[in-house]
């Protein structure tokens, strides 16, 4: 029964990846996520529900249109894989508990973000108000301790943000303090502390390697919004073991 539940929740992420895909893609571009129907972006031929089945068809098709032959980028086969992987392991990291509400929730507007900060270098406000509502009315079902931390994380991830793009003269775009601030309401002040050193941590990694191979150029903008998926996730299934051992070493 277990392994059927989970797969059936891995299923369910196959799912809501590619509806994610589509969110992300068409909301920064003001674009409806129901009509009209998927398209090739290169050929606008309408896909037919065969080429729709999330990560199967791609890997059916080899990375490429069945009309014109052109590549298919892979980032949408892999954000579907991922947020089945994601809906599938929560409950093993979590448990089945109401906190798994925030964290399906927190998959979602990761997910979201990673797709839309990667193509478009833009993080939407929708997106944004519609998930600071969700972790809202998820922190009253699922409350923090004390009560008050999503506020105090809310205010905080805001200005905390604000006060480093200040500083930094722009080195980081508005809404990617909009998006602290939501992210504040799920993990408190204190564990976006811990977000935001893993999400400059990976960001920063990857900036160097990409200056040393040369696929990055200096000064060059870096969406920083899959860096902070990325924090956000480990840092919300992982965060207590890690500080646990960082504490442990010293």
């Amino acid at each position: 029964m277990g392994v059927l539940l989970h797969g059936y929740l891995f299923l369910i992420g196959l799912v809501l990846g590619s509806f994610y895909n589509v969110v992300g893609l068409r909301v920064p571009v003001k674009q409806s996520i129901v009509t009209p129907r998927s398209s090739c972006p290169t050929c606008a031929r309408k896909l037919s529900p065969y080429e729709l089945v999330p990560v199967f068809s791609y890997l059916f098709q080899r990375g490429k249109c069945r009309g014109c032959s052109s590549s298919i980028s892979p980032i949408y086969a892999l954000v579907e894989f991922v947020t089945a992987l994601l809906f599938a392991t929560a409950p093993f990291l979590v448990g089945w508990s109401k906190e798994l509400l925030i964290s399906y929730g927190l998959i979602s507007l990761v997910v979201i973000i990673f797709v839309s900060d990667t193509i478009y270098m833009l993080i939407p406000d929708h997106i944004l108000i519609f998930f600071a509502g969700y972790f809202v009315l998820g922190r009253i079902i699922v409350p923090m301790d004390p009560w008050y931390s999503p506020l105090i994380g809310a205010v905080g991830g805001f200005l905390f943000l604000l006060l480093i793009v200040v500083v930094s003269k722009g080195g980081m775009g508005g809404g990617d303090i909009k998006l602290f601030a939501v992210l504040g309401i799920v993990f408190g002040f204190q564990e976006l502390i811990i977000v935001f050193f893993f999400s400059t941590l990976f960001g920063t990694i990857i900036g160097v390697t990409g200056i040393v191979i040369g696929k990055v150029k200096r000064k060059q903008y870096i969406p920083f919004g899959p860096f902070v998926a990325l924090g956000s996730l480990i840092t919300y299934f992982y965060g207590d073991q890690l500080l646990q051992l960082y504490l442990n070493f010293l």
